[in-house]
């Protein structure tokens, strides 16, 4: 034993841990996601992500000033329509339930946080998938591209700040920075979805949107296998003009969040999606979990691979853990 080499003497105290931590997570890098429903007349809890719900219009502009005051940096929206249709007309309608709610928080917050908002028709289709199908049942890429960017365009009008293109349509970031541009929104950034894989994780998430998915999105969302390919898709959405890039899901894909944040040149975001909530959520009620030590824990080692932003249903809690 040499008596000059104790690694330990850095972890004596709490004090001491902080001052040599390597990684930091702070609340301003949090985005909170939130989910509104046209037809709520009083928020509806997500049974199988507790805490969570769907949001009235009132509710969502309480919960959204109450984050921004938590130092939350941003808040994600996802709408719930009341009615759907086959090429997703309540996500380009003006008077649809997600743009009227970037509207309210526009009104309410205005650039006292980063409005965001998810650019894809999936919630608003009565198939369930995130793009115009053709007639034998395929997603057809091209004709959702000219959706997505109508789509954008309108969240842009509405107050997004940035827009966050999910779908992995090909060319999609390309399409919307064309349309944004020519209606003059040239300020108004994409958050491009470049990793999006074909996950196992989001089954909760398709409870909050009431998804009306049948089968599954293989044919467009990326293979779990695969790292170059997340590779490939940052590249494309880097040089179609994406202002961030995300991966997604977040904690079984560390390896390709650290390889996309060497990459990049944008900031790099990563969701931690509903499936890592509810695990994390379940294995702590059942006195298996500390909650808040696992849950700063998954936070931290989301930051410690690179990210720069991360999108967290515990985004407010977390912000108040971090700031005592």
């Amino acid at each position: 034993m040499f008596p000059n080499h104790r690694p330990r003497r850095l972890r004596t105290t709490p004090a001491m841990r902080r001052l040599v931590s390597e990684t930091t997570v702070r609340p301003a890098q949090l985005i909170l996601p939130m989910f509104v429903a046209e037809d709520a007349r009083q928020p509806r809890p997500i049974e199988s992500m507790p805490g969570v719900v769907q949001h009235t219009r009132d509710s969502l502009r309480k919960a959204a000033v109450d984050a921004v005051r938590a130092g939350v940096g941003g808040l994600m929206l996802f709408g719930v329509p009341a009615r759907r249709d086959a090429v997703g007309s309540g996500g380009t309608d003006p008077d649809g339930v997600l743009n009227v709610a970037l509207r309210d928080l526009h009104t309410e917050l205005g650039d006292a946080t980063v409005l965001m908002a998810d650019t894809c028709l999936d919630e608003f289709t009565d198939h369930g998938h995130c793009g115009v199908l053709t007639e034998d049942g395929a997603v057809d890429n091209d004709a959702t591209l000219a959706r997505y960017a109508e789509m954008a365009v309108v969240q842009a009008e509405s107050g997004a700040q940035l827009v966050g293109p999910s779908g992995m349509m090909d060319g999609q970031v390309g399409v919307i920075r064309e349309a944004l541009d020519e209606a003059g929104h040239i300020d108004t950034g994409i958050l491009a979805y470049s990793a999006k894989y074909a996950s196992a994780f989001y089954g909760p998430f398709r409870e909050a949107v009431d998804s009306q998915l049948k089968g599954d999105r293989k044919t467009y969302q990326q293979n779990p296998a695969n790292v170059r390919e997340a590779l490939r898709e940052t590249e494309l959405d880097l040089a179609e003009g994406a202002d961030a890039v995300m991966v997604k899901p977040a904690l079984s894909y560390l390896d390709v969040l650290s390889a996309v944040a060497e990459l990049a040149n944008v900031p790099v975001a990563a969701y931690q999606v509903s499936g890592e909530y509810a695990m994390i959520e379940a294995a702590a009620r059942n006195g298996w979990l500390d909650r808040e030590r696992t849950v700063l824990e998954a936070l931290t080692s989301i930051t410690r691979a690179g990210a720069d932003l991360i999108l967290s249903y515990w985004a407010v809690e977390a912000a108040g853990w971090l700031d005592r």
